[in-house]
């Protein structure tokens, strides 16, 4: 049962003299979560994304036999449901009348706001915040990091640095390596290139050290830090401040059906009045969904 805000919530706010109301609201970090996530629209209740095998190589054609024909078939699917956030706030009719600065109520409302942010900021980041726990697998069955995706055509593919390493010149290079080496579920190789490089706030100077050194990191080789002069991620470093393992990183590729947002309802934010107690309600809801689709989209160190 909610807990309406009584009078006694704010008993200042009745009475003249306060300077300043804080702790409600404060500045917020730039939007993050859509550094990651390809953010798409939606109309129905649940999207699907459903995996289609490719073609194999190949075989030599004998002379005067026919061509090998092969089959074309459908893998493992991945399906969004879209999900409602939601949060309100009572106030009594009473501490309306007697809440002498319109200063709290205003901020009251920036706080809900402020909580819906937080809210879909979490959850995609958890998205990284489980990519090796047990419970949250995807569509083929395995968790997001993981050395053994199943491939269609017989065997596995890893996108998890094995052994875990922390970041370092050395680690980004191997994870690049792993990037560029990548292959489809027939093991044909397609063009995945790194693109970014994601972090938790605890590794972003350690980031900058290793990416933007014109020379090589911490040596006294006078060698050209490569991965800064080969552009190896073009699009840098993206901070995540949600991120909770403050080792763990990974590196973005350019894979198609990877990360994924979809938004089903933008934030809506509604208030009405209840007839028999009087008392004022207001409340924020919105509807989407994430996860990812291709594992391929991200190859992930959970540090040392």
């Amino acid at each position: 049962m909610a807990t309406p805000i009584t009078t006694g919530s704010h008993p200042k706010a009745l009475w003249p003299g306060v300077a300043n109301w804080f702790g409600a609201a404060y500045d917020e970090h730039s939007e993050e979560y859509s550094q990651i996530f390809e953010v798409e629209t939606s109309s129905k209740n649940f999207e699907e994304d459903v995996q289609m095998v490719g073609f194999g190589l190949a075989p030599v054609k004998k002379q005067s036999e026919g061509v090998t024909y092969t089959g074309h078939t459908q893998g493992w699917l991945k399906r969004y449901v879209h999900v409602v956030y939601g949060l309100g706030y009572i106030v009594t009719r009473e501490e309306i009348e007697d809440n002498l600065y319109e200063e709290v109520s205003r901020k009251r409302a920036q706080a809900l706001a402020f909580s819906m942010r937080q809210t879909k900021e979490n959850v995609h980041a958890n998205i990284l915040n489980r990519i090796t726990t047990a419970a949250y697998t995807i569509g083929d069955g395995q968790v997001l990091g993981s050395a053994s995706h199943p491939l269609n055509g017989g065997g596995t593919f890893s996108n998890l640095l094995t052994p875990a390493a922390d970041i370092s010149e050395d680690a980004i290079e191997d994870i690049c390596i792993m990037v560029m080496q990548m292959v489809d579920d027939l093991s044909n190789k397609i063009n995945l290139m790194p693109q970014c490089l994601i972090i938790p706030s605890d590794l972003w100077f350690e980031a900058n050290r290793i990416l933007q050194s014109t020379l090589q990191n911490d040596t006294a080789n006078n060698a050209l830090n490569v991965l800064k002069s080969t552009n190896a991620l073009p699009q840098g470093i993206k901070m995540n401040h949600y991120l909770t393992d403050t080792d763990a990183f990974g590196i973005k590729t350019n894979c198609p059906r990877g990360f994924t947002s979809y938004k089903r309802r933008a934030i809506e934010f509604t208030k009405d009045n209840e007839f028999s107690s009087e008392n004022a309600m207001a409340k924020a809801t919105e509807r989407y969904s994430c996860g990812v689709t291709d594992p391929r989209c991200i190859i992930w160190s959970v540090g040392a």
